[in-house]
C-alpha cells in the first residue's frame, strides 16, 4: 500500500463531494439565509448528518475493520461474522429508527431545546426531522458496506458515496424559487432518498467482497460480542469532534440563527478535516492492522510517522489559511441573497475559532487510529469523555457572557486537549515513536506554513477590494487566492524538502 496514494484516491472523491457540499450550502444560504426556515431545517439534517459522520468517517471502521481483515484468510469465517454484524445492525437500527419516530417530540426537544419558546419553529423541526431521519438507517448500513471495502484496499467506491447526497439536494434546490417556504421540506425527503440510493449504490459494489443473507437468527459469538463492545467506544472517540459539534448545535440553539452561523462555519474547515484526518485514518487502519498482528514493529513505526506528517502537512496550512481570510471566504462562499453582512461576520467569528483548532481535530483521527489498529477503544473513549465534558463545561459558563461564539472556542480548547492527551497515552504505553524523518519534516512543514500564510494574507490584500461582500464575482478571485497559495505553499515546501515527489512512490 502506497500511503499518499491511496490517500489520495480517497481524498480525490472527498474532495469532489465536499465542493459539491459547498455549492449546495451556497444555494441554502442564498434560499434561506439564517433565519427560522434555516435553523429548523439545519437542525433536522444535522442530526442524521450527525451520525453519518459517526458512522461512516473511520468509526465504524475503528471497531470493524480490525475484527474482519483478522478473517479475511478464511472466506467462510469472515462472510459469517460479517453476516452476523450486518443483520444484528439491520435489527437495532430500525427499531432505533422507530422508536424515535415515535418519540420525535421529545427527541428534538433534546437536541434543539431552545426552540421550545417558538412553536412554529419546534413543530416544523419536528416534522422536518421525522422526514430525515430513515436517513440514518440507510447510511450506517452503508458505512457497513463502505467497511467491508475499505478492508479490500477498496477506497474508491466509498469516498464517492457521499456523492450522491449533494446531487439530489443541488437538484432540489435548482427549484428554489419555485418551492418557496416548502423548499425545506422537498431537502428533506432529498436527505433520506439519498440515504436509500447510496445503500443500493455500494451494495452493488460489495457483492463482489460479502454477500448479504437477511437472517432473524442471530448467532452471537465471542467475535460479534467484542466487535460491539468495541463499536460505541469507537463512534465516541473517533467522532468526538463530531459530539462536540451537536452539543454545540444544542447550546446554541438558544440564540437566534446561532445554528446557522455555526452550520456554514462547520462546512469550511470539514474538507480539510475529511483529507487530513478522516481520509489518512481510514486508509492507514487496515494495513497497520494487518502490521500490528504480524509484529512488523519498523513498518508500524514507519507508517504511524508518515500518516502524522501527512496530516500536518495538510492541517496547519489550512489552519494558518483560515485565520488570515475567515470573513472573505465566508462572504465569498455564502454571502449572497438571504446571507446578509451580519450573517457573514457572525459565522466568520465561529470559523476563525474553529481553525485554531483544525490540526486537533486532525490529530485526533490519526492517533486514534493508532489505538483502534490494536483493538484498543477504551483508552480513546475514555480521553473522548473528558473533551466532551470539558467542551460543555466551558460553553455552559461561559454562554450567556459571550454567547454562541463560546461553543468553538469550548470546542477548540477540547479538541486540543484531547489530542494532546491521546498523544500522552501512545508515549505512556509505548506504542509510538517519532523517527528522525518526521522531526525533520515537522520543523520544513511548520516553516513552509507560516510563510504560505505570509504570502496568502499577502494576496487577500491585494484583492480586498474584490472580496467585500458587495463584490461581483468574489467567489471567483477567492479560488485565485487560494489557488495561488497552495501554488506558493508546494513550491516552497519541495524547495526546502518538507515534502519530496519520492514520497509519492514509497509503500508501506
Amino acid at each position: 500500500m502506497n500511503l499518499i496514494k491511496s490517500t489520495g484516491t480517497f481524498s480525490f472523491f472527498t474532495i469532489i463531494s465536499r465542493l459539491l457540499g459547498y455549492v449546495r450550502d451556497i444555494l441554502i444560504a442564498m434560499f434561506l439565509g439564517t433565519g427560522p426556515l434555516a435553523d429548523a431545517f439545519f437542525v433536522a439534517f444535522r442530526i442524521p448528518n450527525t451520525f453519518r459522520r459517526l458512522f461512516s468517517e473511520g468509526t465504524f471502521n475503528a471497531a470493524f475493520v480490525p475484527s474482519y481483515s483478522s478473517l479475511l484468510n478464511n472466506k467462510k469465517k469472515s462472510q459469517n461474522f460479517a453476516n452476523n454484524i450486518f443483520n444484528l445492525l439491520t435489527a437495532g437500527l430500525f427499531f432505533l429508527v422507530l422508536i424515535i419516530e415515535i418519540f420525535m417530540p421529545l427527541f428534538v426537544f433534546l437536541i434543539a431545546p431552545g426552540f421550545d419558546g417558538d412553536y412554529q419553529k419546534m413543530e416544523l423541526a419536528i416534522t422536518l426531522t421525522r422526514v430525515t431521519f430513515p436517513f440514518l438507517l440507510f447510511i450506517s448500513l452503508s458505512s457497513f458496506f463502505s467497511a467491508i471495502l475499505n478492508s479490500h484496499n477498496k477506497f474508491a467506491i466509498a469516498s464517492a458515496a457521499p456523492i450522491i447526497l449533494n446531487i439530489l439536494l443541488i437538484g432540489v434546490l435548482f427549484l428554489g424559487k419555485i418551492l418557496n417556504d416548502q423548499l425545506v421540506y422537498y431537502l428533506s425527503y432529498a436527505v433520506t432518498i439519498s440515504g436509500i440510493l447510496q445503500f443500493i449504490f455500494l451494495y452493488f459494489f460489495v457483492k463482489r467482497y460479502f454477500y448479504p443473507e437477511i437472517s432473524f437468527s442471530f448467532k452471537i459469538d465471542n467475535k460479534i460480542k467484542n466487535f460491539f463492545k468495541k463499536l460505541l467506544p469507537s463512534i465516541f472517540s473517533s467522532g468526538v469532534t463530531q459530539i462536540n459539534i451537536l452539543v454545540g448545535t444544542i447550546i446554541a440553539s438558544f440564540q437566534a440563527s446561532a445554528v446557522s452561523y455555526l452550520y456554514y462555519a462547520d462546512r469550511i474547515y470539514q474538507i480539510n478535516l475529511a483529507i487530513a484526518g478522516i481520509a489518512i485514518g481510514t486508509v492507514i487502519l487496515p494495513q497497520l492492522s494487518k502490521h500490528v498482528k504480524s509484529g512488523k514493529k519498523e513498518k508500524i513505526k514507519l507508517i504511524q510517522n508518515k500518516a502524522l506528517e501527512l496530516s500536518l502537512f495538510l492541517s496547519i496550512p489550512a489552519a494558518i489559511a483560515l485565520l488570515v481570510a475567515s470573513e472573505e471566504i465566508i462572504s465569498s462562499l455564502f454571502g449572497y441573497g438571504s446571507f446578509d453582512e451580519p450573517s457573514v461576520k457572525n459565522s466568520a467569528k465561529a470559523l476563525f475559532y474553529f481553525a485554531i483548532g483544525l490540526p486537533a481535530f486532525s490529530l485526533i483521527k490519526v492517533f486514534s487510529t493508532f489505538f483502534f489498529a490494536r483493538h484498543n477503544t477504551k483508552t480513546p473513549f475514555y480521553i473522548s469523555l473528558t473533551s466532551v465534558l470539558l467542551n460543555i463545561f466551558i460553553s455552559l459558563v461561559f454562554f450567556k457572557e459571550i454567547g454562541f461564539i463560546i461553543i468553538p472556542i469550548a470546542t477548540t480548547i477540547s479538541s486540543w486537549f484531547n489530542a494532546i492527551l491521546l498523544f500522552t497515552f501512545l508515549k505512556i504505553k509505548n506504542l509510538f515513536y517519532f523517527n528522525l524523518v518526521f522531526i525533520n519534516r515537522f520543523i520544513k512543514i511548520f516553516l513552509a506554513s507560516i510563510l504560505m500564510g505570509i504570502f496568502f494574507n499577502c494576496v487577500i490584500h491585494f484583492f480586498n477590494e474584490k472580496l467585500l461582500y458587495e463584490a461581483n464575482f468574489k467567489a471567483a478571485y477567492l479560488i485565485g487566492a487560494v489557488v495561488l497559495g497552495l501554488i506558493f505553499y508546494l513550491l516552497i515546501a519541495i524547495l526546502i524538502k518538507a515534502f519530496k515527489r519520492s514520497d509519492i512512490n514509497l509503500n508501506y
